[in-house]
């Protein structure tokens, strides 16, 4: 039975490392496509086509001008679309903003802001990636078919549709048992002659995995009551952190997800994707997201013209 089902776009980052001989731009409102077409765009309208029905892009409160002007107002002939701020201030009663701090608070914060707009499943996926169809139908299935409003799910990716040629790439290698997620183990992931090799960011030693071996993107399901547990964990992970890493702490989902397991408040399934991912972590990463995205569009994967302002109405 399809669902109502939202599209959340974690937006508020500014990408500061696609730039090259001092110019910078902007990850997620890069050109890519033949007519000015950003990543976000091809997200969107993949979302569109395996039923989801709304887009929430959580942006920063100043930028919101910008994302009205370029992907937001010509999407929404199409589908409904909503954004949600996520302020640093948005912090517990009780707490206040550390002097100096200018960082948000991580991605578990970015979904929360998201709380008062969203009352039904919805997806999250970072805005500088392209995800590709058979995700948004892997997740879109996976909402459709959960009946349990404390289940939720990765989208696991095969580690070498996950690559970059032009260097090391952070991943959440996927433990997992029974179709279910066990552990997310964050890694600096690269090949070298045909080997995969992921070196855990806690210290953990270097190990080599399969090709087919899975791996967290960032493109998660939920139900409504993440916002719950979220809101519920902000006060603790602030006792924790405030006072050994004011300025740069991060209250992250991964870390949400493992705590939510480990308290029985949810369950994490892993959903496999045989969809090949895009992004551009290194600068020199761009021309092969468009290249690539030419040639799906000679395939007859997306049309020239993604969004045709004459039709006036949703696809």
């Amino acid at each position: 039975m399809s669902k109502n089902k939202t599209l959340l776009i974690m937006a508020a980052g500014m990408g500061s490392r696609f730039s090259q001989d001092g110019n910078d731009e902007v990850k997620q409102i890069a050109k890519v496509g033949p007519n000015g077409e950003f990543l976000i765009d091809y997200s969107i309208y993949d979302a569109i086509q395996e039923g989801f029905q709304k887009v929430v892009f959580v942006i920063k409160k100043e930028h919101e001008m910008i994302f009205r002007q370029t992907v937001g107002n010509r999407v929404s002939k199409y589908i409904q679309v909503e954004y949600a701020f996520q302020d640093i201030q948005d912090i517990p009663a009780g707490y206040s903003v550390p002097a100096g701090r200018d960082k948000p608070w991580g991605t578990a914060h970015a979904i929360l802001a998201a709380r008062n707009i969203i009352n039904e499943p919805f997806v999250i996926i970072n805005a500088d990636d392209f995800y590709g169809r058979d995700a948004y139908r892997v997740a879109a299935k996976f909402l459709d078919n959960n009946q349990d409003d404390h289940c939720y799910s990765v989208i696991g990716y095969q580690v070498k549709n996950t690559l970059s040629e032009n260097g090391a790439v952070k991943r959440g290698i996927c433990l997992e048992e029974n179709h279910q997620l066990v552990e997310l183990i964050e890694s600096n992931v690269i090949e070298h002659d045909g080997v995969i090799t992921a070196t855990p960011l806690d210290g953990r030693s270097m190990m080599i995995v399969d090709q087919e071996s899975l791996v967290s993107m960032n493109m998660l399901c939920f139900t409504p009551t993440i916002f719950e547990y979220i809101e519920r964990k902000f006060p603790k992970f602030l006792d924790q952190n405030l006072s050994v890493n004011p300025l740069k702490c991060e209250y992250l989902i991964p870390d949400v997800l493992d705590a939510a397991k480990r308290e029985q408040f949810a369950k994490v399934c892993l959903e496999r994707t045989t969809a090949k991912w895009y992004g551009m972590t290194y600068y020199e990463d761009k021309a092969l997201v468009v290249a690539s995205l030419s040639k799906m569009i000679e395939k007859g994967d997306y049309p020239v013209v993604l969004w045709d302002s004459n039709k006036g109405k949703r696809i």
